[in-house]
This record gives structure tokens, C-alpha cells and sequence, in this order.
């Protein structure tokens, strides 16, 4: 491992992190209806909505801190696999307008957080570079 490796999970879990944690806080702000609407649309029970603070709250956090990271990213994850399947199902095949594939945005979270899944959280985080699910 060479320092800039470990820089580079640096700033792959701080930018996961933080725009993940972004919509978990502006979720906070207006509510879960959205998501909740989507899940009874499923035959599922809206109250299960209150999981996106996981996804979208604790976990960023931890990635941001470094502690559990293989964890949090794997609830990350999860997290967009849920929103991919709720809020995008008709757009996993679509390319856009300008050529780009419709939503590499959520693409780009899911396989960010596969990658830190893979790469855990390196020597610059709370829970050091030697922990299991570090």
C-alpha cells in the first residue's frame, strides 16, 4: 500500500460520504413521504422509508469518519440498489439526451460503494487501515 492509495480512498469516502449524506439530510429536512409512497406503490409498508436515514444518514457518516467503511459502503450500497429498483426502474437501460446514461449519477453512488466495499477505508480514517471491516 502506498500513500497515495490510501489518499485515494480518502477522497473516494469523503465525497461518497458527503453528497450521499446530502440527500439523507435533505430528507430530514422534508420528510420520507416520497419514499414512502414509492414502497405502498410496491405493496410494501411505507413506514419502512425511515431505513433511507441508514443509508442516507449513519452510514455516510461512517464513511466519512473511516470506521466500519466496508460496512457502511456495502449499506450504501443496498441503499441505491432500493432506490434503482423504487424511483428508476424504466431508466437502467436509458442513455440521455446529451449521450450519458440516464442515471449515472445513482450508477456512480452503487459503484462507488461497491469499490469501498472492496478497498475498505485505508490509513487515513478513524478505524485505521488493519480493522476487518476497515
Amino acid at each position: 500500500m502506498t500513500r497515495s492509495d490510501d489518499t485515494g480512498k480518502l477522497i473516494l469516502r469523503l465525497v461518497l460520504g458527503v453528497l450521499i449524506l446530502l440527500h439523507g439530510i435533505s430528507k430530514l429536512s422534508s420528510g420520507v413521504g416520497f419514499v414512502s409512497g414509492l414502497l405502498e406503490s410496491h405493496n410494501l409498508p411505507g413506514v419502512l422509508a425511515y431505513a433511507v436515514f441508514i443509508g442516507e444518514i449513519l452510514a455516510p457518516v461512517l464513511l466519512i469518519a473511516g470506521i466500519f467503511t466496508r460496512g457502511a459502503a456495502l449499506l450504501v450500497a443496498v441503499n441505491m440498489l432500493v432506490a434503482l429498483w423504487l424511483a428508476h426502474p424504466g431508466n437502467i437501460w436509458s442513455i440521455g439526451k446529451s449521450g450519458g446514461w440516464v442515471i449515472e449519477l445513482q450508477g456512480m453512488f452503487l459503484f462507488g460503494a461497491l469499490a469501498l466495499c472492496f478497498l475498505g477505508a485505508g490509513r487515513f480514517s478513524l478505524g485505521g487501515s488493519g480493522g476487518r471491516f476497515n
